[in-house]
């Protein structure tokens, strides 16, 4: 997931025998320890059931809307808020620039108090990524333990693009420190979000898939991201058959059943034009989470909630197709994983 074009936008931890795999040598300063108060308290109203609910908003791009007031309009009570990335270091910031403890924090507490939650994502496509600029398993558990404990997190999400999951020493390094972070925070949702190929995961995806079932790192969700990726007219049929790949690749792995499996999955999709001219419209969408429903699938989702609006010409506000308003977000919010 990422701010698309439109704008052109450890080891120490761990046991000996996974160290020497886990530990990848980056330079990069290691993040500070956490605080033990939380910047924003946990929420008390948020169901946890309709966590796999929770589109894409990004504050720092689109017009971002008044998360509240789309509660009230669409019914959605989580969202996946982008992006953490590192702020030239090992330490987690907003875009890489905002603190924990700023603007994005008001924004969580006000989302908490009017009975919502949020899943904060870490990564994207663009940008300084954690697990590059971390040196080891180590030291980004640390890090993702930072953003953790300043909202006294349920769950986070894991966007792994780009140069990030094409290098086998930074997934191992990104699958260790999920691995302490599951053992440091038990009851902790981890989602892992991946690009797809209309077959399924490409060989990064399947090798991501496969390492994180070997080393036991405790993914919870495997989301993949079915566009900009040759999608064709029917995207609906395109993502269903992205995520019969996808699950192929899951039982295989862990061996699990397809039933099974598909309790591991997830559908992210974009809404509107994408960036390389295929269209998801609101009909299509609607067939993409009456499929993940009806296969048992743990989280629906999509890129973004800032361009759920109407308009001809796609742009970071708005998905360039002729909508209702929050029409994609209201179309999530009847997810129920």
């Amino acid at each position: 997931m990422r701010p698309r074009s439109f704008t052109a936008l450890t080891a120490a931890l761990l046991p000996a025998a996974l160290a020497a795999t886990l530990v990848g040598a980056a330079p990069a300063q290691a993040a500070p320890a956490a605080d033990t108060a939380p910047v924003v308290p946990a929420a008390t109203a948020a169901d946890p059931s309709a966590m796999g609910a929770a589109p894409y908003l990004y504050y720092g791009w689109g017009n971002p809307p008044d998360a509240v007031q789309l509660m009230s309009d669409t019914g959605v009570r989580w969202f996946t808020l982008a992006f953490i990335l590192s702020d030239g270091g090992c330490n987690p910031a907003w875009d890489g620039t905002r603190p924990l403890d700023g603007a994005d924090a008001d924004r969580i507490a006000a989302i908490r108090a009017a009975g919502g939650d949020v899943i904060p994502s870490i990564g994207g496509w663009s940008g300084a990524k954690l697990g590059e600029r971390c040196p080891d398993s180590a030291s980004l558990a640390a890090a993702y333990q930072r953003v953790i404990d300043a909202y006294d997190l349920a769950a986070i999400d894991i966007d792994i693009e780009a140069s990030e999951i094409e290098n086998e020493q930074t997934q191992d390094r990104v699958l260790g420190a999920v691995r302490i972070v599951k053992r440091d925070n038990p009851g902790l949702h981890v989602a892992m979000t991946l690009g797809t190929a209309v077959s399924g995961p490409n060989y990064w995806g399947q090798r991501l898939i496969r390492r994180a079932a070997e080393l036991d790192a405790g993914v919870d969700n495997w989301t993949i991201m079915p566009f900009n990726f040759g999608g064709g007219a029917d995207m609906a049929a395109a993502t269903r058959q992205a995520s019969e790949g996808l699950n192929r690749v899951i039982s295989s792995a862990y061996g699990v059943s397809s039933a099974e499996a598909y309790a591991m999955q997830g559908i992210s999709s974009m809404n509107g034009r994408t960036d390389t001219g295929e269209t998801v419209t609101a009909d299509a969408y609607r067939r993409m989470r009456d499929f993940a429903q009806t296969s048992g699938m743990s989280r629906f989702t999509f890129w973004s909630v800032n361009r759920d609006r109407p308009c001809a010409t796609p742009t970071d506000s708005c998905g360039g197709i002729d909508q209702r308003p929050w029409e994609f977000t209201s179309i999530t919010a009847g997810f129920a994983g």
